[in-house]
């Protein structure tokens, strides 16, 4: 074997070795971390940068949206802060949405790394906090001022010691301000300890810088990607899709042209900006939608600056997907997490049988709170808190099987377990199960949703900020099969809540939440008639809907008594 070729073999150990030291950086996250959004859901990102902003290797563990917008966020650091005056022991952060992830609930933190007294790489990192003051992460605010406390890209520590005044800047701020200062040291500690574990790395392997690991790993991943993307139909395609919006329902249009390598996609024709906290900045546009052309094309294929360089995205200034300072931003996750679904569109066109049906896709998040201000009095002591616990309904069906059931894609976040927001704040979740005939008929099932019932064990009212997607507009089954349920938010009363906006629910009140289902994929009467019969007896699918969709009659004993004649069967 030539040295070309152990070259060749040394750099790809190098390269698997660097993308562990960036995922036990992301663990430290999550074990330091207070919030549960971070702790327990691992809404968080992690990453190693080379002296030029150019992401090498990002932690498996993290979301899509933190992940690919992170990716782009280390440059305008270096644009206030260049690396000549970047000093050992310098800590950066800022919230900023147009230079961080997109609203101001996120925190990215980037640190130099010195080695022997030479900066060999930075580190950044990103996570969501429980509160940043304003209205609360509900998308009623009208401009960026209403949502928070700004912080824009400035140091967290100088020569090692941490900026007191900033940090009691963000505590006087925040309604939680023990959960936020400690993710905040947590972000810097992940940080800290990807840089010793790349110490170790070069040390083992003598290194004195990244410079050529960076441009091999970097150069082997564009060729990779580039070669995928040829092998790919050439062309454009067109798709639309409406949700529920705010003020109102709001159209996501994408075209996607396949050419040289390149896949762009152009969200020309797309809604306007919103009035309220749902407009979407361009880096969480970027960032989802480049998920979901990578989803398709080029899953295997470690992301970094050589395979996000070959998504370009665009879109028109003032369009929902690309809003300008100073719109509202909280609820930027209402539009991104519904990006991969319109490329998706575009992409089934051009290859057939090898994306999902829709899926709930925007996360249905149960985030509420209680206190002065923001519920109204009781003659009883109540308990303040802030809560963010995520959940999700059903993703689409996919081209061979069922949709996943209360899975959150495409965020990737975890589910946060009712036992620990029960812990730390007066709820309690009397109901959390799956939601029957949510998933959308098809000979692929979309998978189901879920329901959930929340009260206070305090006789005192408490708040949810909703920003809830598929209640008025569906997911939509693809070739022939049917939409999956929407989404409904009431009271155990029977008053129905907006899916958008800051509501009380009153003393002994419970919520219902009944989340979407996901669409189905392929003509209902094509399902196996013991795949109908086994979801009856699991309770995913009812006898009533088994008849009338799959047009599968059961017996008394829930086996298959009757198939209805259909041009798919004999």
């Amino acid at each position: 074997m030539n040295d070309a070729n152990m070259n060749q073999i040394r750099y790809q150990v190098m390269w698997d070795r660097l993308l562990s030291v960036v995922e036990e950086q992301a663990q430290t996250l999550m074990r330091t971390a207070f919030s549960t959004s971070s702790r327990e859901a691992g809404d968080i990102s992690a990453g190693v940068f080379d002296l030029k902003g150019q992401m090498l290797a990002q932690a498996v563990t993290g979301t899509p949206g933190h992940i690919n917008s992170m990716a782009r966020a280390v440059v305008h650091f270096l644009d206030v802060f260049p690396v000549d005056v970047m000093k050992d022991g310098d800590v950066y952060i800022t919230n900023d949405p147009w230079k961080g992830t997109g609203h101001l609930h996120d925190f990215t933190v980037v640190t130099p790394t010195y080695r022997n007294g030479v900066m060999v790489a930075l580190f950044a990192c990103t996570s969501h906090v429980v509160d940043i003051g304003g209205v609360g992460m509900s998308p009623d605010g009208r401009q960026i001022y209403h949502e928070g406390l700004f912080v824009p890209i400035m140091p967290l520590a100088t020569g090692g010691e941490m900026n007191a005044w900033l940090l009691n800047l963000i505590r006087s701020n925040v309604r939680e301000p023990v959960q936020v200062e400690g993710d905040i040291y947590a972000l810097a500690a992940c940080n800290d300890t990807g840089a010793r574990r790349l110490f170790d790395m070069m040390n083992e392997y003598e290194l004195d810088d990244l410079d050529a690991l960076g441009d091999h790993i970097i150069e082997q991943s564009r060729t990779a990607i580039t070669a995928a993307i040829n092998e790919l139909p050439q062309g454009s395609w067109q798709h639309a899709m409406r949700i529920d919006g705010f003020e109102n329902p709001i159209d996501l249009v994408a075209r996607l042209t396949i050419s040289n390598g390149i896949i762009q996609v152009d969200y020309t024709g797309s809604s306007g900006t919103s009035d309220f906290g749902i407009n979407c900045p361009m880096c969480y546009t970027e960032a989802y939608t480049a998920f979901g052309v990578k989803c398709v094309v080029a899953p295997d294929i470690p992301n970094n600056a050589g395979t996000l360089d070959a998504i370009v995205v665009s879109a028109p200034d003032n369009t929902i997907v690309n809003a300008p300072h100073p719109c509202a931003v909280v609820a930027r996750s209402t539009i991104g997490h519904m990006l991969p679904d319109v490329v998706f569109g575009c992409l089934h066109q051009a290859l057939p049988n090898r994306v999902p049906a829709e899926g709930t896709s925007n996360l249905w998040n149960v985030k509420l709170g209680a206190g002065h201000g923001i519920t109204e009095r009781t003659e009883d002591e109540t308990t303040t808190f802030m809560l963010m616990s995520f959940h999700s309904g059903g993703a689409g069906a996919r081209p061979e099987l069922d949709g996943l059931s209360a899975t959150p894609y495409p965020s990737g976040v975890r589910n946060v377990p009712v036992e620990i927001s029960e812990a730390i704040t007066p709820i309690v979740v009397w109901r959390k199960e799956l939601r029957m005939d949510s998933g959308g008929a098809g000979a692929q099932r979309g998978g189901l949703g879920q329901i959930m019932e929340i009260t206070s064990r305090e006789d005192a009212p408490f708040g949810i900020f909703a920003s809830f997607e598929r209640v008025l507009y569906p997911a939509r089954g693809r070739d022939g099969a049917g939409s999956g349920a929407t989404g409904e938010l009431r009271l155990g009363s029977g008053k129905e809540l907006r899916n958008k906006g800051f509501q009380t629910i009153p003393a002994r009140e419970r919520l219902i939440i009944e989340m979407p289902g996901g669409g189905g994929f392929g003509d209902p009467f094509a399902r196996e008639p013991d795949d109908v019969a086994r979801d009856v007896r699991l309770g995913l699918v009812s006898a009533e809907a088994a008849a009338r969709d799959y047009g599968v009659v059961l017996g008394d004993g829930g086996e298959v008594d009757q198939v209805e004649t259909a041009k798919h069967r004999n």
